[in-house]
């Protein structure tokens, strides 16, 4: 075989295979690169954190984090202590601003309310409460349950969805003493509700009966509903459409009454007297009876 053709193949694989071993390290050093990620500082929780509970030293750390930091993420402790906690932050768990509530707002219920909500406590018994299953974060529904007034007395017993997907915010349990002084267990619901909703439920808890209906949180829909009847309950009928009662008449004004009849004076009665070819009338007097 020709020398010089040896020469240059040889010279083409040293060529190729310094070429690879530069295109090998550029490729692998690229790699590198991107896939060591820079860390930074974020804050985690150290325990489970309740809602309602002010976060203390020692209950958060400062930890590296390699990948993208959560949206509204602590990085410092100083940020997140004395803050109230609004939602349940478990151990290991990053803090995020969005579920602390306000600096200088304290911690307790009043933290975890919304501006412009309120929170109201409705006395409700194992079996109103969905037997133990409504737990701070569901969604329920409120029905009202009672005597719809003396107007519509006819009515009997009615029932009717007062609010709808309201969100619970605590469930607990109070002590309470019955007649007896022996104590007794309460269930308590603390829901989250407007002004006006809290008008409503408020008077139907002291006024009727209130009954809690536990629905799915995905089920953000609002229906509309007739109410039920007592009587419905046994004929199968609707239930009638409740009308406003009629508003009471105004009083009717008397019509003025009529002037009074100036009545003409009675004819002077008078008699004819004929003497001889003379004939004249006399007026004649009803008091006296005679002539005048």
């Amino acid at each position: 075989m020709n020398k010089r053709f040896l020469s240059v193949l040889l010279f083409a694989v040293v060529v190729a295979g310094l070429a690879s071993l530069v295109l090998y390290l550029q490729i692998r050093g690229k790699l590198g690169t991107e896939t060591t990620p820079s860390k930074t500082q974020i804050v985690v929780a150290t325990r489970q954190l309740e809602v309602g509970s002010v976060i203390k030293e020692g209950d958060v750390k400062t930890v590296s984090w390699s990948s993208d930091l959560p949206q509204g993420a602590i990085v410092t402790p100083e940020a997140a202590i004395k803050r109230g906690v609004i939602s349940t932050i478990y151990a290991s768990e990053p803090v995020l601003d969005s579920r602390l509530a306000a600096e200088g707002a304290g911690g307790g219920l009043a933290a975890t309310i919304p501006k412009g909500m309120r929170a109201v406590g409705l006395k409700v018994d194992q079996v109103i409460g969905v037997a133990g299953f409504v737990v701070p974060g569901m969604r329920v529904d409120v029905i009202v349950a009672g005597n719809p007034g003396a107007e519509y007395s006819d009515r009997g017993t009615m029932s009717k969805l007062l609010l709808q997907n309201i969100e619970v915010l605590s469930a607990g349990q109070n002590i309470e003493r019955n007649a007896e002084g022996k104590p007794i267990q309460v269930q308590v619901v603390n829901v989250l509700v407007t002004p006006e909703q809290a008008e409503r439920v408020t008077l139907a808890s002291a006024e009727a009966r209130i009954q809690l209906i536990l629905r799915n949180p995905l089920d953000q829909a609002e229906v509309s509903t007739s109410g039920a009847e007592f009587s419905g309950l046994f004929t199968g009928m609707a239930p009638r459409k409740m009308e406003a009662p009629p508003t009471a008449a105004a009083p009717r004004r008397s019509a003025p009454a009529p002037a009074p009849v100036k009545l003409a004076p009675p004819p002077v009665p008078t008699v004819e007297v004929i003497h001889g070819l003379e004939k004249t009338e006399k007026t004649v007097d009803r008091n006296q009876g005679g002539a005048l």
